[in-house]
């Protein structure tokens, strides 16, 4: 290894690589800017809001199967460079063949399905598969700082889309998001995200040393799929994250529609919006660094416990101030939980496997994020109010916060020292 550390290291310019790669994935291009090429998609396609909506169903169903299926095993088995290269190219002209399609139901159907598909391979999966491999010390900072690109394309992208709509239509504004993707990302992940430190001659964090590992750390190597799906600690976090999932999802995506029928102004309903937006980018980095310094479940159950809150406060508030206190509560829980995936994998799971067994628990946050604004909507129309469904996504909440507190110690803790050579104190209980 080298005798000294450059004045950078190396991991973070793959931490910015990858937040870049992300802000340029499917989650902000096709996920979170489906809302502005609704009614053109409608008004092309001469159909009405549940046939555009199925098309989206579609996208969120491919991507939860193929993230852990294929992607996470491809990962696992050749490395996440020769996955999110080909999967990026593959993405890219997907979005660029949107140019010749026709005004055919089942094509938009089989494009929307395709972009599910080529997506999974440039997700949280696989950039997160290799900066868990470049950071132990800092790995949630990493994450963190990872997921902040994630959250910025969500901001950022939809107002592109609607801007590109406008003026060109919406195939030339997916035509658009190939090209940036092509010229972008593309080249930068090429050049700059390298596999593993070691090859570059590094330690994780740059460390000078290791230390002494923990007799069941197995080498870091991690437990197999199969290990991990017959533990009690994969289905609790599984079950606590589709819950929160389902929750948070449901909450933003109704929250412009739930606050207007309260009589609240539309511009204050879209500083709701504006709010949650900003909450979840200071929940990625925030917890992110947070999880550096404090046992990883009870940081979930902080965050978790903050959504539960911003649920009493929408239930229980008449005021727009309380009610935007609500929203950014909701907000910094979404945007934690991506972070505390990938690292409570990593500290339960190891590396060996982190591909398919966070890929499984992605698809589980996928899947809640298509059922809970299904669920709320349902709700409402049962009862011609969101007070019965907050109640229910309320408790769920509570049952997530109750889940990450019966999780035990870490399995695979931190092995690497600072320059310095000092340990780093435990992140966890004793067990």
């Amino acid at each position: 290894m080298m005798s000294h550390r450059p004045r950078v290291f190396y991991g973070w310019w793959v931490v910015a690589t990858a937040a870049l790669g992300l802000f340029f994935s499917s989650f902000p291009m096709v996920v979170f800017s489906f809302a502005v090429f609704f009614k053109p998609l409608s008004q092309e396609f001469h159909s009405g809001r549940a046939g555009i909506s199925l098309a989206f169903t579609l996208h969120n169903l491919v991507a939860a199967v193929s993230v852990p299926l294929l992607a996470g095993r491809l990962v696992d088995r050749y490395g996440a460079r020769k996955v999110i290269l080909p999967y990026t190219m593959t993405f890219a002209l997907m979005l660029l063949s949107s140019k010749i399609l026709s005004g055919k139901m089942w094509e938009l159907y089989a494009f929307y399905a395709a972009l599910g598909l080529a997506g999974s391979g440039m997700s949280v999966v696989p950039y997160g598969s290799v900066v868990a491999k470049w950071f132990d010390r800092r790995r949630g900072l990493a994450f963190g700082l990872m997921m902040f690109g994630l959250g910025s394309g969500a901001i950022i992208m939809p107002a592109v889309a609607q801007r590109l709509i406008t003026l060109f239509g919406w195939r030339a504004a997916y035509a658009a998001f190939g090209f940036g993707v092509l010229l972008v990302p593309m080249p930068i992940v090429a050049m700059f995200l390298k596999e593993t430190p070691e090859k570059m001659g590094f330690l994780p964090d740059g460390a000078m040393q290791m230390s002494v590992a923990a007799p069941d750390d197995d080498d870091d190597q991690g437990m197999s799929w199969h290990e991990a799906w017959h533990s009690r600690t994969f289905w609790l976090m599984v079950a606590a994250f589709f819950l929160v999932g389902a929750s948070v999802h449901a909450s933003v995506i109704h929250m412009s529609a739930m606050l207007t029928d309260r009589g609240i102004s539309v511009q204050a309903a879209a500083l709701a919006g504006s709010l949650i937006g900003v909450a979840l980018l200071a929940g990625r980095v925030g917890a992110g660094y947070l999880l550096d310094r404090f046992f990883a479940p009870y940081v979930a159950a902080c965050f978790f416990g903050g959504a539960a809150m911003g649920l009493v406060l929408l239930l229980a508030s008449r005021t727009v101030e309380v009610t935007l206190v609500g929203a950014f509560l909701i907000g910094l829980g979404f945007g934690a939980e991506g972070d505390i995936v990938a690292y409570m994998t990593s500290r339960y799971f190891g590396l060996r496997s982190f591909g398919e067994i966070a890929g499984y628990t992605y698809a589980a946050f996928v899947l809640a994020g298509g059922l809970g604004p299904l669920l709320m909507g349902a709700g409402f129309d049962l009862t011609g109010s969101y007070t019965l469904p907050l109640v229910i996504f309320l408790i769920a909440t509570v049952v997530a916060v109750v889940l990450m507190t019966r999780l035990g110690p870490y399995r695979y803790r931190v092995r690497f020292s600072d320059e310095g050579g000092r340990l780093q104190p435990e992140l966890q209980p004793e067990s």
